[in-house]
Formats: C-alpha cells, sequence, structure tokens
C-alpha cells in the first residue's frame, strides 16, 4: 500500500545514488555531506524508478523543504506521459497521464486516498463535483516527493485507469541533521492582472532521543491576484434551434408568426414592438440556403456563437497550508509516523461578460427570431465568418463566485521487522475535503432591440471582433426592472449555495514474508470508505423575477466599469463597459443572506453517495539473482474488491396543494455492490549492467464520477438544457499491457522506450438527445419565470455505459548530465520525452428515445496524442538555471457536445515555456528567480472537428516571481 513511503524515499536519496556513482568509477559523497540541487533530485528520482518493479516516475525535493517547482502540476510536466490542464490565471489543475484524463488518475497522500474539490469558471470546466484531483489547492511547500505509478502492483489500491499518484510530506528523520530550519518568501507579479503578490513558506524540524524520534511542521501562506481575458460562445448552434431569425420584408413565411407573437408586437413589418423588419433578403437567402444536419435541411447548415461576448475573470485566491509530523525510529527494524496535513484555498472571483444575448434564446423569451440579418458570410464549412443584425439585446453579466476549498488529514502508519524474514507494516487514517461555496451568482443588466451588432472573426478565427451598436460604458443604456409577461426581460439575478464534502476513512495491514533469498510473499487487506455529501440551497422562487430598484436609484447607481480589454485584449474589445455592482445591488435591493435562500422544501436539499470497500490482495516478489546468467525480477499477484454504494438525491416534483413552493425535491435512493478481480504482474529482465526490460500486464477498474452517482435530474429552463444521472453506472475496466526498455548509459542518466495499450471494455459516456420538456415527467412548475413553454425542446444529457474501445501509444524519454563536456559546459544537463498516443472510443452523439441516431468512433476525452516535454538545466556550487518548454497537441475535451449537429468541444494545441534560477549569496541566502508562460501562450477551445469554430479564447499573461531562501 506504499504507507512507508517517505521512509523508503529517505533510504533511496541516500543510498541509490552513491551506488550509482560508484557504478560509474566516481566517488561517493562522503556521508557527512549532504548533497542537494536540483541534479541530484533527478539522480535520486532515477534511481529510485530504476529498483522498482513497476512503470515508476518520481520528482523528488532537491532538498529538505525545498520542491523543485511552486505548483505540484507543473512539476509532473517534465515526467514522461504526463500532461497538464491549466485552470484559471492558467496555473496547473488538472494532469493526464498517457492519454487519460484527470478522473483515471488516483492521488494518494502520504499513502491515503486524497480528494480535493474546487471551483473554476466556466471556461476551466466549473466546480469539480467528481475524483478529479485539482493540484491548484495544494502548495507545494508541503510535500517533499511526488511519485507517478503507471502500472499497478497488487498491493497498491485499485481505481486508476491510468496512473496512481502519490504525493509525501516531508519527515522530521529524513535529513542528517538534527535542526533544520528553512524558510522562502517570494513576491509574484502577473503581466494581465498587474498586481504582486506575495508567498511565504516555511519549515522547522528538530530530533531528539540521538535521532531516533523526531518533530516536523511546515506552513505556507500565499495569495495570487489572477487576470483571464478573451471571447466567449458557450456553444455555436443553427439558427433553427432557437426558431431562426426574423423574416425580412418579402419573404414567405413570415417568422416569427405574427399571430402567435402578437403579444410582442410582432406584425408583417414588425418583429417585435418598435424593432422594424430591417434584414437582407440576401443575407437571409444565404442562411436558409445552407442545408446541413442527417436530413439536409436548409437553415441547417449555418452555425452561429450562441453567446458571443468578451470577458473578463478577475479572481482572488488566497491559499494556505501545513503540516505536522510525528515520527519515531527506535531501531532499524521500527518506524512509526503520525502524519497531519491542512491546505485551505480561498477564492472570490468575479466573471464579467458583454455579450450578444438574443442568439441564445427562442420567440419566447423575444430572442433570435426578432433578429434582423442585415449582412453576413459564411465559409464553405458552415461557420458564420460575419455577421450584421439589428435588434440584439445586449447583456452584461457580471458573476460573483465565493468559496473555499478545505481539506485536513491525519494518518498512522508503521512498520516492523520482526525478524529476518517477517515485516508487518500498517495504516489508519482519515481525510475531509469540503468545497464551500458560499455564493455564487449573477445579476445582469439588458439593453434591448440594440441595431448595428456585428460579430467579425475574418481577420482572426480565435478572438473576433464584437460591435455592439451602442456606448456599452454608458450604464444609462441599460435597465434592471422585472420582466414583461410577453418575455421580455429588463435585467435578471439569481444564485445558487454549495457545501460538497468527501470524507475517506482508511485501515490496512500488510505482512510480508521473505520465503527464500530472492524470493517474498506479501499479503494484506484494507477496509476504506468514500463518503460524498452534497448540500445544496436555491433561491426561494418567489423571489425570482421580483426585485427591482427603489423609486430613485438608476443602473448608474449600482453599477460599476469593466475596464482595460482594449490593451490586455485588443480584437476591438471596448475599453470599458458598465456591470452590475453586486454589493451595490444587495444593498438597494435589500438582499437577505438567510431569508432568501431554500433547501428540500423548493426542491433543492441534499444528496450523496456512499461507498465502502473491502479488498484483499497476495503477491509473490521474486528476485534471480546469481540464479540465471542475467537477474529477473519483479512482482505477480491479484487483488480482489468489494464495493458497497449507497446513493441519495432529490427529484423535483410539484408541491402538495397550499405549499409555499410550487416544486418540492422527493427523495430518491439506490444501492448496489459489485466485486473485481484484478491479477497483475511486473517484471523486470537486467539484460547486462546498464540495459533492463520491463514488462507489465494487468486488469484494471476505475469508478464512476461521483455526482453522476447520484439519483437525481434537473434542468436549466432558460438554456434549454438538462442531464438526467445514473446511479447503476457499471466502472470502467480495462486490461493493461506495458513493455520498456530502459538504458542507464551513465551515471545520472537514461535512455529509454516505452510501449502501453489499454483494452477499455466498459466506458461511461453522456448521450444527449433532444427531448420536450412535458415528455421528461418533470414539473412544469420548473419552468416558471423563464418565459420557456413545456412543449420547447430540451437537450438532455444521460450518462451511461458503452463498450468502450483501445488505447495504446509509444514513450520516449531521455536525461543526461552533461559532464562529458568540457569547462563550465559540463555543469548543463538535459531531459525530455516525447508521447505518442491513439485511441478509438465509440461514441454515441445523439439519441431519440433511447436509440442512437448519430455516431461517432474518435479520440478518448483528454487525450492529446503528442505531448513533448525538453528541459535544459544549469547547476554549478552557487547558480542554478532551467528552461522548460511543454507542447501538448489539441484533445477533446466533452462529447458529445451538447451542440446540434458539432461532434465535440476541444481543445487547441498548446505550449507553454518556463523558467528558474537562483544563486547561493551565502551559505544560508539563496535568490530566486522565476517566470512561467513565457510565450504569452492563450488557451483556446473550439467545437466541431470539422470546423473548429472559436468557442473560449483566453489569455493570462506571463507570471514573474523574485524571492529569496533562508536555512540554517
Amino acid at each position: 500500500m506504499g504507507i512507508a513511503l517517505s521512509w523508503t524515499q529517505a533510504a533511496f536519496a541516500q543510498q541509490e545514488p552513491q551506488q550509482a556513482e560508484q557504478q560509474a568509477g566516481e566517488q561517493p559523497a562522503s556521508p557527512d555531506i549532504i548533497v542537494t540541487g536540483f541534479r541530484t533530485s533527478l539522480a535520486n528520482a532515477l534511481a529510485e524508478k530504476r529498483v522498482e518493479a513497476a512503470a515508476v516516475d518520481t520528482i523528488l525535493a532537491e532538498d529538505i523543504g525545498k520542491f523543485p517547482d511552486a505548483n505540484l502540476a507543473e512539476s509532473m510536466q517534465r515526467l514522461p506521459g504526463v500532461s497538464l490542464t491549466r485552470g484559471d490565471g492558467g496555473e496547473g489543475k488538472n494532469i493526464t497521464v498517457r492519454g487519460l484524463a484527470a478522473e483515471f488518475t488516483r492521488v494518494r497522500i502520504n499513502g491515503m486516498e486524497g480528494s480535493s474539490q474546487t471551483g473554476a469558471s466556466d471556461a476551466y470546466g466549473g466546480s469539480n463535483n467528481g475524483r478529479s484531483f485539482d493540484f491548484s489547492v495544494f502548495p507545494s511547500e508541503i510535500f517533499t516527493s511526488l511519485t507517478v505509478r503507471k502500472t499497478p502492483s497488487a498491493n497498491i489500491e485499485e481505481g486508476s485507469l491510468g496512473a496512481t499518484v502519490d504525493l509525501a510530506a516531508p519527515h522530521p528523520l529524513d535529513s542528517k541533521k538534527d535542526f533544520v530550519v528553512t524558510a522562502t518568501a517570494r513576491g509574484i507579479y502577473n503581466s494581465v492582472a498587474k498586481e504582486v503578490d506575495p508567498r511565504i513558506s516555511g519549515l522547522i524540524s528538530k530530533t531528539f532521543a540521538d535521532g531516533t524520534f523526531g518533530i516536523l511542521a511546515s506552513g505556507s501562506y500565499g495569495r495570487r491576484h489572477t487576470r483571464d481575458v478573451g471571447y466567449s460562445a458557450v456553444l455555436v448552434l443553427p439558427p433553427s434551434v432557437n426558431g431562426g431569425f426574423c423574416s425580412p420584408i418579402g419573404v414567405t413565411p413570415i417568422n416569427p408568426n405574427p399571430a402567435t407573437n402578437a403579444s410582442r408586437g410582432t406584425t408583417a413589418t414588425m418583429c417585435s414592438t418598435d424593432n422594424p423588419r430591417t434584414g437582407s433578403v440576401e443575407a437571409w437567402n444565404e442562411v436558409m440556403s445552407r442545408r446541413g444536419g442527417p436530413n439536409n435541411l436548409p437553415g441547417e447548415g449555418a452555425f452561429f456563437p450562441r453567446l458571443p461576448r468578451y470577458l473578463d475573470s478577475q479572481q482572488d485566491a488566497k491559499r494556505y497550508g501545513g503540516s505536522l509530523s510525528f515520527q519515531w525510529q527506535p531501531d532499524e527494524n521500527t518506524n512509526v509516523i503520525l502524519d497531519g496535513l491542512y491546505s485551505k484555498f480561498d477564492v472570490l472571483r468575479y466573471d464579467s461578460y458583454i455579450s450578444g444575448l438574443s442568439f441564445a434564446r427562442s420567440a419566447s423569451n423575444s430572442g433570435q427570431p426578432m433578429v434582423s440579418i442585415r449582412d453576413v458570410e459564411i465559409n464553405d464549412k458552415g461557420s458564420v465568418l460575419y455577421g450584421l443584425y439589428d435588434g440584439v439585446d445586449i447583456r452584461s453579466e457580471r458573476w460573483m463566485d465565493d468559496f473555499s476549498t478545505t481539506f485536513k488529514q491525519a494518518n498512522l502508519s508503521f512498520e516492523h521487522r520482526f525478524s529476518d524474514s517477517f515485516k508487518l507494516s500498517g495504516l489508519a487514517g482519515i481525510s475531509r475535503s469540503k468545497l464551500d461555496q458560499r455564493f455564487r451568482g449573477w445579476v445582469n443588466l439588458d439593453s434591448n432591440d440594440a441595431d448595428g451588432f456585428s460579430v467579425d472573426f475574418r481577420d482572426n478565427r480565435t478572438f473576433p471582433t464584437i460591435g455592439f451598436g451602442i456606448d456599452v460604458a454608458n450604464p444609462n443604456n441599460f435597465t434592471y426592472a422585472p420582466g414583461l409577461a410577453n418575455g421580455t426581460v429588463f435585467g435578471t439575478w439569481g444564485g445558487s449555495k454549495l457545501d460538497r464534502t468527501t470524507t475517506n476513512k482508511t485501515v490496512g495491514l500488510d505482512a510480508e514474508w521473505d520465503v527464500t533469498d530472492g524470493f517474498k510473499v506479501t499479503v494484506g487487506g484494507q477496509w476504506r470508505v468514500s463518503d460524498y455529501h452534497a448540500d445544496a440551497l436555491a433561491i426561494d422562487p418567489a423571489l425570482r423575477g421580483t426585485q427591482q430598484l427603489p423609486a430613485g436609484t438608476s443602473v448608474a447607481d449600482i453599477s460599476m466599469q469593466i475596464k482595460g480589454l482594449d490593451k490586455l485584449l485588443g480584437y476591438g474589445a471596448p475599453a470599458s463597459w458598465a456591470a452590475a455592482d453586486i454589493d451595490k445591488w444587495r444593498k438597494a435591493v435589500g438582499y437577505d443572506d438567510v431569508a432568501w435562500w431554500c433547501g428540500a422544501e423548493c426542491g433543492s436539499g441534499d444528496s450523496g453517495v456512499k461507498e465502502t470497500i473491502k479488498s484483499a490482495y497476495g503477491m509473490v516478489t521474486f528476485n534471480t539473482q546469481d540464479v540465471l546468467p542475467f537477474t529477473i525480477r519483479g512482482d505477480a499477484g491479484v487483488r480482489y474488491v468489494h464495493t458497497d454504494q449507497y446513493s441519495f438525491g432529490r427529484i423535483p416534483v410539484n408541491a402538495p396543494p397550499g405549499s409555499r413552493y410550487p416544486t418540492i425535491g422527493q427523495l430518491a435512493e439506490a444501492d448496489r455492490s459489485y466485486d473485481d478481480w484484478l491479477p497483475s504482474v511486473n517484471v523486470v529482465a537486467e539484460l547486462t549492467t546498464d540495459l533492463q526490460l520491463r514488462l507489465s500486464a494487468a486488469r484494471v477498474m476505475s469508478r464512476p464520477q461521483l455526482a453522476p452517482l447520484i439519483p437525481s435530474s434537473g434542468v436549466d429552463a432558460v438554456g434549454r438544457r438538462g442531464s438526467i444521472n445514473n446511479p447503476f453506472l457499471d466502472p470502467i475496466r480495462a486490461s493493461t499491457y506495458d513493455a520498456a526498455l530502459e538504458w542507464y548509459f551513465a551515471s545520472g542518466s537514461l535512455l529509454s522506450v516505452a510501449y502501453f495499450r489499454k483494452n477499455i471494455e466498459t466506458y461511461i459516456q453522456s448521450i444527449s438527445s433532444l427531448i420536450p420538456f412535458n415528455e421528461l415527467g418533470l414539473p412544469d412548475s420548473l419552468l416558471a419565470n423563464s418565459n420557456t413553454r413545456p412543449e420547447e425542446l430540451f437537450t438532455i444529457n444521460r450518462l451511461t455505459n458503452t463498450p468502450g474501445g483501445t488505447l495504446e501509444g509509444v514513450e520516449v524519454n531521455a536525461q543526461a548530465p552533461l559532464r562529458f563536456l568540457p569547462g563550465f559546459l559540463s555543469n548543463f544537463g538535459v531531459l525530455g520525452s516525447v508521447t505518442l498516443v491513439k485511441s478509438s472510443i465509440n461514441y454515441v452523439l445523439e439519441s431519440t428515445n433511447g436509440v442512437p441516431t448519430l455516431t461517432s468512433n474518435d479520440d478518448l476525452v483528454g487525450l492529446s496524442r503528442k505531448s513533448i516535454s525538453g528541459t535544459l538545466y544549469y547547476e554549478d556550487s552557487k547558480f542554478s538555471a532551467r528552461v522548460t518548454g511543454n507542447y501538448r497537441s489539441s484533445f477533446i475535451r466533452t462529447i458529445p457536445s451538447g451542440a446540434l449537429y458539432s461532434d465535440y468541444i476541444g481543445n487547441e494545441p498548446t505550449f507553454f515555456m518556463d523558467f528558474s534560477a537562483s544563486y547561493q549569496i551565502t551559505p544560508q541566502v539563496r535568490f530566486l528567480v522565476e517566470a512561467q508562460n513565457l510565450t504569452d501562450e492563450t488557451n483556446v477551445q473550439y467545437i466541431d472537428s470539422e470546423r473548429r469554430d472559436s468557442l473560449f479564447a483566453l489569455r493570462n499573461g506571463r507570471t514573474i516571481t523574485l524571492g529569496v531562501n533562508f536555512r540554517l
């Protein structure tokens, strides 16, 4: 189970590199000298990789309390086969290992399964409600090593399809010194946020009783202002989804129909009240002549952004972390460690948008059918490159997200060798990850029926130029008031609150018996509980759409200006625009943070999933040294796992007569259990002193994400979207095969090539269907104040198991200190990797009544076919520097896309370059400089594999850090 991880790593760090140096004919370091630095951390990690039976890659601290990078996920980019997914502000968030996304990677902290659920802006996937581990929650200073295990062994807990990542905090006996004090202070500046932020960390460690007992404490604090600026479309759709455009005079049939839209002022000459039909017949025909979709219908072949808008996302994040460790090692046979870990990630973020709202709304909301097209240009794939419109509703959105993620863990591990042939080890612990989303909500200002609105992609397919037809900086051009009965909206507000907690408990015991030289038997068992609980609050339905400004209060009184996008982004972005100041709005309308909210009594409430996992394994470890002409070593075993799953949720139903609320949340429950037998084998053949062959095979499983297992359903009435969960999803199961040839051609050097294949037998995907709301079995009261009719089509996503497919790839890795070069050039070194992956997964994109109507065969979600990482470093006795470049090819983010006739949402390729350097001013003081995203890379998401229409395009700038490290 890896419970004595840091003790083992300390042994490797002190012994293996010296052995490697001796094998290369060099003198080992004196036992009284502690060798530190980036070069040595690489050599230590390589030595650890070499002796492992499984495929393992490790990053070790350069010294106690000195992790090589400021972000854990960004550190892992240097490892072969690992790609980084970035979040708000461009900070490393999740990792992909050998093409398998974050939900397939299992993370352990000090030997215990870890959960990390946090919030994020919509551009980066929103809040994490599953098993994906968010590395941005944790400061790197509280860890001393990071290990990525790419092939399983029977003694490693199940749950990973991609990799198991082990994070280990430092322990007091890791250092040869009996007293250690180290502290680091940094100042961080970002070129877009234009703020200087602090980051400090410290560690103190003391040993007692002749080095047999020690105490270590570490702590860190950091503040980070980030700012993302860019473009967003949400989706890209054919006009038929929202009912088409307003037909020009002279075109029949008339759209929208005057008879059915008389309350909105629609006539043969008016799209709506005071909104004349000014469209061009030529432009109208250009749109309607475009055929598309499975039935090749007219008007289905032109694709418009659903919410064309500029965005500005500003985040103020505070990160706290600390560890406390007690270690007792009275002799070489006993090691007892008590670990405590704490981390808090506290965020206040404001997302501001200025958008053309009409393209996201139907006639019932006075939306797209009331918009006239005056000019349009469409390319041969159906993407609208330019459009000029009249009668467009302009919306200024201001979102607020106030949340914190708190992580706490305590665990006790022990290891005792009773004799030369028998050892017992164990672990008991508890961890808790809590997302407290204190408020996530919005206040919108509207300006209706603007003429001369335009979206122009002709000069840049990623960042369009948007013209709004009005002065968006003038608050007097916007309104905020209750809407009209005919669907006209003058500003809206809404919100939610959420408390989401995952508690993990683990108890495990392992026994190891050295039967003979070179043959060992290990058996063990484990009991784990993963308890996920969410409690949501919603706005009281009676208050929705009723708030208005008091007499004498204008929009200007509750507004503010969003400034700077013209310089930070360009592409025609406005110098400023008026947006609601949420604090001023709250004060003006008398917002009550308690009385305005409700839970299960109005259709929201609590939900959860509890997994109880019992497992046992048996494994043999073998080594034929001195028996065969060359050594064969490895492990083989089988793990049995029994999973009991209980889940409960709330399904909205009509409230009883006389209830204050139209909808209540009815409790739904589901129970199930399943078993898995998971054999595995890892074999290493040491063909020569420096050349070894690795072979591995295993059966693995990865459990479904947590939130989708809750028996519940829900809809977005305005966006006409919804989801239906499935508590009976089977795990993703696969057979995996790995082979690698590794050449350790010099001290601290490696050249390797690996092949891997995964036969995925079951997969989980979301299937999208267009279904009228009144056929979903949900109460019509859910549509209250949305102006959406029950007969309108909703895009409904249902999760289900599908057959899966295959994944295979090649991984090439090189690492070498360039000691053979003359003079100072011998202080250089390089490391790099190339990973090439392909997969074949059968997806259902659309269905009708459960019958697939549109399918595709594509890559696995999150898989980049090519990822490349390279680092050039220099290190002497005082100066150290390195530059790292990471390339990741395009990958699928969401499939199906959720948009009609678009197969998936993807991410464009990215290349990030980072730099870091340090100089030892005195034996106790070191100066630090770091830089991230030197190339000022943007992150671009697109929709549809053929058209590749821009969906999100974000810039977050370069980050420069200056700091100083002090050490006793």
